[in-house]
């Protein structure tokens, strides 16, 4: 089997955007980045997956990174390879211990929505990777590995 020739070129950045902290700029950053998985090659199925990643990886950065303040923003910076588009998130938060966040799926948590967003974005993308940004916030990084064309 052949490789392809296209498999070992490196990514390329094909976003790079500042949003408001409002709910508003969810939608603006979910369609972009869905615009992005679209050209890269990403079928429906994952587009969608995709899509409610973002969509909860953007309303934690919104509305608990950022606590809405207008005098903050959210990051989103979007790598397309040949083999996976990597996402990044950053909000100007306090930032979080990802230990610290209750396991939504613990019989204590169940209605609690705490947890829940990171427990989606984890089962929706094949890499979810959460750091403290510097100098303050939280980085989130997704990333959707592009099936092979048959």
């Amino acid at each position: 089997m052949a490789l392809d020739a296209g498999a070992d070129a490196p990514s390329k950045e094909v976003m790079d955007q500042e949003y408001p902290s409002t709910l508003e700029s969810v939608d603006a950053a979910e369609g972009e980045i869905l615009k992005a998985a679209g050209h890269a090659g990403f079928g429906e199925d994952d587009l969608h997956q995709i899509g409610m990643a973002v969509r909860e990886c953007m309303v934690n950065a919104v509305v608990h990174g950022n606590r809405y303040n207008r005098n903050k923003r959210v990051r989103v910076k979007v790598l397309s390879g040949p083999q996976e588009l990597t996402v990044s998130i950053t909000d100007q938060g306090e930032g979080f211990e990802l230990h610290e966040v209750p396991d939504p799926l613990h019989d204590n948590n169940l209605l609690r929505h705490s947890g829940r967003g990171l427990f989606l974005m984890s089962a929706f993308m094949d890499k979810v990777d959460v750091r403290k940004a510097k100098p303050q916030g939280t980085e989130v990084v997704l990333v959707k590995k592009i099936a092979p064309r048959e």
